[in-house]
């Protein structure tokens, strides 16, 4: 997979904020050497959030975010710093733009009330003294250290016609990057095989993989590992013509119970969505969850989630077949809602359980977030591969590849 070519989800997402004309979208096209913002002198310029993908060396693919001003004023301006909050949810590295002159005159406010929001949310926050080619005196280590000391976090100083500022910036951000969990690639040794078996329906896009399938394909073969792909039906023959046994089979969550029966007992066995639920998310949180399904009553509200938006099919997982699963399992009357795309629900209180897709849309970030208001609000949440494999009775052996998860689910079960 080219950089240009690589998801969104699957990039570091540098945020930056700022009030209006702090410089951030001057400061944007100085460090991606691009036209990407727009830049003017009128106070928010930048009205919604804008996202750019792209490769920022010497970091990689990378997506951009210009914000709205934090002091944006009246009431369409307190829906643009709404805008610019939310996307706090999905930011792996924090800018914080702020024009040396303020900083200097110890005008800080908004900025230091936005460190401790990224502080309590533990995003990597770099404070950027902006604009120092605007002062008539130089700027010097002493005075940035000042600074740094006043708020509390490392504290550059910029401008965008220097280059040399920017470029310090740049190995700065790099600095920053998160850790990266692999998808089954800690799983596995060189050389060993892995069984992927992907079915062919009326939802698999035409001509392609699904993206987890895809991403699962490409982590088996940067681990020096052999990755073979198979449909459902066709699983048993092909194990059969292997030398040795695989070290695991991954199945789509769908064709959970077929490949179970096909999968020697003492074969690695788990789903594509149970990767995700460790991958993107937390899957020890999802196994603490998925009890909640024994406690639901009649009439409660049960909250199905889809990060991506597709055309729904006759037999759809999230709309039909969740619902179907779980009301034969407890034997209630569940009342299911579903939400899907990027935005979330502002409130979570009424419901008595999330289950959300593997979130392979989502980066990382946002899909920790998702999981904390769930937490916060004190609704149980678990996954669609999750789900699946539990209400089919064989969620213990998916997570065979997961110790500590086994353990807890096996603890509370």
């Amino acid at each position: 997979m080219s950089l240009n070519n690589t998801p969104r989800s699957n990039r570091v997402h540098i945020a930056f904020f700022g009030k209006r004309n702090a410089g951030k979208s001057s400061l944007i096209n100085a460090i991606t050497g691009q036209e990407l913002s727009v830049v003017s002198p009128v106070l928010g310029t930048t009205t919604d959030p804008v996202y750019k993908a792209m490769e920022l060396l010497p970091i990689g693919p990378v997506v951009m975010i210009d914000t709205a001003g934090l002091d944006d004023e009246g009431e369409l301006g307190a829906l643009r710093v709404r805008k610019t909050k939310e996307v706090l949810s999905k930011t792996d590295i924090a800018l914080i733009i702020a024009d040396i002159k303020d900083l200097l005159a110890g005008d800080i406010q908004i900025e230091q009330q936005l460190i401790k929001e990224l502080d309590d949310k533990k995003i990597p926050t770099i404070v950027i003294a902006n604009k120092t080619d605007l002062l008539e005196d130089s700027i010097n280590e002493e005075i940035i250290k000042e600074i740094s000391e006043r708020v509390n976090v490392p504290v550059l100083a910029t401008a965008s016609s220097d280059i040399k500022s920017i470029n310090i910036l740049k190995e700065r951000l790099s600095r920053e990057e998160p850790d990266k969990l692999q998808i089954v690639g800690d799983l596995i040794r060189p050389q060993d095989v892995v069984v992927l078996v992907v079915p062919i329906d009326k939802a698999a896009p035409k001509g392609r993989l699904i993206l987890p399938q895809q991403q699962t394909i490409r982590d088996i073969l940067e681990a020096d590992a052999i990755a073979i792909v198979t449909k459902e039906h066709e699983l048993k023959d092909t194990l059969s013509k292997l030398n040795e046994k695989p070290k695991m089979v991954i199945t789509d969550s769908q064709a959970f119970l077929k490949v179970a029966a096909d999968t020697p007992r003492d074969v690695l066995m788990t789903s594509f969505s149970i990767l995700f639920a460790r991958h993107k998310g937390d899957l020890v949180q999802m196994i603490k969850g998925i009890k909640a399904i024994e406690k639901l009553k009649d009439g409660d509200k049960v909250l199905i989630s889809e990060a991506c938006t597709h055309h729904s099919q006759a037999d759809d997982i999230g709309t039909v077949k969740i619902p179907r699963w779980i009301r034969q399992k407890i034997g209630k009357d569940i009342k299911f809602e579903h939400i899907s795309g990027l935005s979330y629900k502002d409130s979570l209180e009424e419901y008595k359980l999330i289950v959300h897709c593997g979130g392979c849309m989502l980066n990382k970030k946002a899909m920790l977030w998702r999981i904390e208001e769930a937490v916060k609000n004190g609704v149980q949440i678990t996954n669609y591969g999750v789900l699946i494999a539990y209400v089919h009775g064989i969620l213990e052996r998916a997570l065979e590849p997961f110790p500590l998860a086994k353990m807890i689910y096996s603890s509370n079960g």
